[in-house]
């Protein structure tokens, strides 16, 4: 390569360089303006009754985005909680459980600090859990007001389950049922047992190299200056021995399509995308502590709303056993566990047809209480 510029001359290779890489950038802004072109006419709900909305709200001070979706406005109202944290699952949500749009008005939410309402001037101090669910319990409250209902349906994702549980507990009154995907119970104490369970397929599989990686950065907890640096590598190899996506061998692919889906989605400009990632990375530094502190177990015992666990058979992210254990002592009118069996940390993605009926039969027998 050197040899090769030298020839050219530097001054010629950086044009070269410079006009290469516009090109790049000119066919990714192409490719998304016709994806997401195509996409709008594929996702548009044309139901004479239906809702299709993407809003900014104002939650605790701050602006934060909503997505509404359903073709009947009718329907009773689902909130749907993100991972994370900072992970918006707001294009997610939209392409893979689509279903839901025929039995509920789907509102996902992009929380503060993620995604679309993500902003560097969103004061520090309130990036907390206990901030998170009282956004959360405002935005119930709209939506009660808005579709004039009493309760609607809450879904906790990961991160979101946390919120979730915290936001049932707190005002059970509000929702018909409480559901939690991938659900966290104990975060210190999973994250030791998915590090045992990464290091266990490694040294079966006689992969010295992810050996050799997992042993350098020892079991959790993880001090906070390398959390990021020293989960990612403990990510990294979980990813591959499917212990948070089912059977997917290929985290760059699965990160790639991740990021193509929102590079096309309508919803979502380019700079969302960025934000996505920055989003993601400056909430999980600042809810570390949160994350941390997270022992449902005790902090929850009982829940005076209808509960359902979807819990992924291969988790082991959350750790599916940390689930059942919860599931175990929890006090409430109706508790269940519900298994997906070809599902690690996210049934709602990996199974979505499945979870599509496990969540009509909640609504069904919500009804018939």
């Amino acid at each position: 390569m050197r040899a090769r510029i030298r020839r050219m001359g530097r001054w010629r290779f950086l044009v070269y360089a410079s006009a290469g890489l516009l090109v790049f950038i000119a066919s990714v802004f192409i490719y998304a303006a016709h994806g997401s072109y195509r996409t709008s006419r594929e996702i548009a709900i044309e139901a004479p009754d239906g809702i299709q909305s993407l809003e900014t709200v104002l939650l605790g001070g701050v602006e934060q985005s909503i997505y509404l979706r359903s073709l009947d406005a009718s329907n009773p109202v689902l909130l749907f909680l993100h991972g994370g944290p900072g992970m918006s699952e707001m294009v997610p949500v939209r392409h893979y459980n689509r279903e839901l749009e025929e039995h509920f008005v789907v509102v996902t939410w992009d929380q503060r600090g993620a995604g679309k309402s993500f902003s560097p001037d969103i004061p520090e101090e309130t990036m907390t859990l206990g901030q998170i669910v009282e956004d959360t319990l405002e935005l119930t409250r709209m939506l009660r007001e808005r579709f004039n209902v009493d309760r609607i349906y809450l879904v906790g994702h990961s991160w979101g389950s946390i919120v979730g549980v915290h936001a049932a507990d707190r005002y059970p009154d509000f929702y018909h049922a409480y559901v939690g995907v991938g659900q966290a119970v104990d975060f210190v104490e999973a994250e030791k047992i998915s590090y045992q369970f990464t290091l266990d397929r490694a040294r079966a599989l006689g992969n010295e190299k992810a050996v050799r990686e997992l042993q350098d950065i020892g079991s959790p907890p993880y001090p906070v200056e390398n959390f990021a640096e020293f989960i990612g590598v403990q990510r990294k190899w979980l990813f591959r021995f499917g212990g948070e996506v089912y059977g997917e061998t290929n985290n760059l692919r699965y990160v790639a399509g991740i990021l193509g889906m929102h590079l096309v989605a309508p919803e979502y400009s380019i700079g969302d995308t960025v934000n996505l990632v920055r989003g993601n990375q400056w909430s999980g530094h600042l809810l570390l502590d949160d994350l941390h502190a997270t022992n449902l177990s005790d902090q929850v015992p009982t829940l005076d709303v209808p509960t359902y666990f979807f819990v992924g058979r291969h988790d082991y992210v959350t750790v599916f056993e940390k689930v059942e254990s919860y599931y175990e002592v929890l006090g409430a009118p109706h508790s269940e566990l519900v298994w997906f069996e070809e599902s690690a940390h996210s049934p709602n993605f990996e199974e979505p047809d499945r979870f599509a009926r496990e969540m009509l039969r909640v609504r069904e027998e919500s009804v018939r209480r």
